[in-house]
Parts: C-alpha cells; sequence; structure tokens
C-alpha cells in the first residue's frame, strides 16, 4: 500500500533512513519531520501489512542546484515548482531484494507526473547508478556535493 507521510510515520522512517544510508550521509529525524511536515505530497510511503518499509520523499525548486545543503531542509522548497528533487529512496534492508524499490520509484514518477512536474533529479553513489538507468534516468555528471563525506552522482528524468 502507498500513502503520503504523517508526521506519526517520522519514527520508524528515521530507522529505515540510519539503518540504509552510512554515517553523515543519512538524514537526522528533525529533517525527516520537517520534510513530512512541510511537503507531505513528496513523502511517499510503502506500507506492508500495516509496517512502514520503505519511502521516498523529495522537495520542488525553480533552479535546481544538487548540491545545495539547506534545500535538504526543504529551505527554497516551492510545491508548485516544475522541478523535483529527491533527497532519500530507503528501503528497510531487511526488505531489500523484494523488487520495492522499484515499486515505490513506479509509483513517486506516476503521482509526480499526475502533479504536472516536469523533471525529477536525484543524487546517488557510483553503484547505483545503473540502477537508475533502469528506472529510467539519464546520467548528468559527477556532484560538487560531498554530504557525508561521499562521492556522488547527478540523474535526473523528463517526465
Amino acid at each position: 500500500m502507498f500513502r503520503n507521510a504523517r508526521p506519526a510515520d517520522a519514527d520508524r522512517c528515521y530507522e529505515i533512513e540510519i539503518s540504509a544510508y552510512e554515517g553523515d550521509e543519512a538524514a537526522t529525524q528533525a529533517k525527516i519531520l520537517k520534510r513530512i511536515e512541510t511537503y507531505p505530497e513528496g513523502f511517499l510511503i510503502l506500507e506492508l501489512d500495516r509496517e512502514i518499509v520503505g519511502f521516498i520523499n523529495c522537495g520542488c525548486a525553480h533552479e535546481v542546484e544538487m548540491s545545495d545543503e539547506d534545500f535538504k531542509e526543504l529551505i527554497g522548497h516551492d510545491p508548485n515548482a516544475p522541478n523535483v528533487v529527491i533527497m532519500s529512496v530507503v528501503v528497510d534492508p531487511v526488505q531489500q531484494g523484494k523488487r520495492y524499490s522499484r515499486a515505490l520509484m513506479n509509483e513517486f514518477v506516476e503521482r509526480m507526473r499526475q502533479m504536472g512536474k516536469a523533471t525529477i533529479y536525484l543524487m546517488c553513489k557510483e553503484h547505483h547508478v545503473p540502477l537508475y538507468e533502469k528506472f529510467g534516468y539519464q546520467y548528468l555528471r559527477p556532484s560538487a556535493s560531498d554530504h557525508g563525506g561521499m562521492t556522488w552522482h547527478e540523474m535526473s528524468m523528463q517526465l
């Protein structure tokens, strides 16, 4: 089942976030709650048997600067802007390998199309580039971001 996040989901989403991302690359619990409260339409939850097993969250902007750390706190977010910037795509590690990330992404992309968005952007690690290419994203460039001390790569999908 897919649904938009509610503030009560922040604790479980944080558990999944820190289990799936390394060190400082994981969002804090406060950032997750702020994303839910600020833009629940851009925070998609996947539930199985009433348990959250994964999520995608985003913000929207007119001009996209992927290395803008403030945007991760939705500073500059405009829900009416045409460009979507994904901040997290996360499936509980216990549930990985069951095509849930594909199901989440397909649902997310369709919802963004229905909202009239033009482009979706994301950053990922190098080993995830082929996965996102299978989802329909195009590689843009290595990112200037060093979020969490990691090397990132920028990708986009035209809707």
